[in-house]
């Protein structure tokens, strides 16, 4: 490369900081596509109103429209819930359950997880509806 005069211009161009810039985004990108993965998606049923029970150690019970139980995110048995809840009861005697359930399955799934959290004497217990629009 030959030195460069004072008033002569560039016929290079550095682009080194350039893809420093694009691999920079290209990392916050992917970073902030991960993190707004959040729970399992069901279809909610309607409710005039829905309070807000969100508490640091509540725990979540979905169930999907194909019957499918998730506490918080992992899919579980009834009798693999009974035990998980069974433990977390002992650590925290006022355990919360928030219970989320698609509208459209078998209202018997929700009895049975309604049964079992009856039978670990659960008392804090929330249902999760989508609010009414009018």
């Amino acid at each position: 490369m030959k030195a460069q005069a004072e008033n002569e211009p560039y016929d290079e161009i550095n682009i080194t900081p350039m893809l420093d810039l694009a691999y920079v985004l290209l990392v916050m990108f992917i970073i902030m596509t991960t993190a707004t993965v959040q729970g399992i998606s069901v279809n909610l049923p309607k409710a005039s109103s829905a309070p807000s029970l969100h508490k640091p150690q509540t725990k979540a019970i979905t169930i999907t429209d194909d019957g499918t139980i998730y506490l918080d995110t992992y899919p579980v048995t009834l009798e693999q819930l009974e035990a998980t809840l069974r433990q977390y009861k002992a650590v925290n005697p006022a355990l919360p359950v928030v219970l989320k359930a698609d509208a459209q399955i078998a209202y018997q799934r929700v009895m049975d997880v309604l049964d079992l959290l009856g039978r670990l004497e659960i008392t804090q217990l929330g249902l999760v509806a989508q609010q009414l629009v009018k």
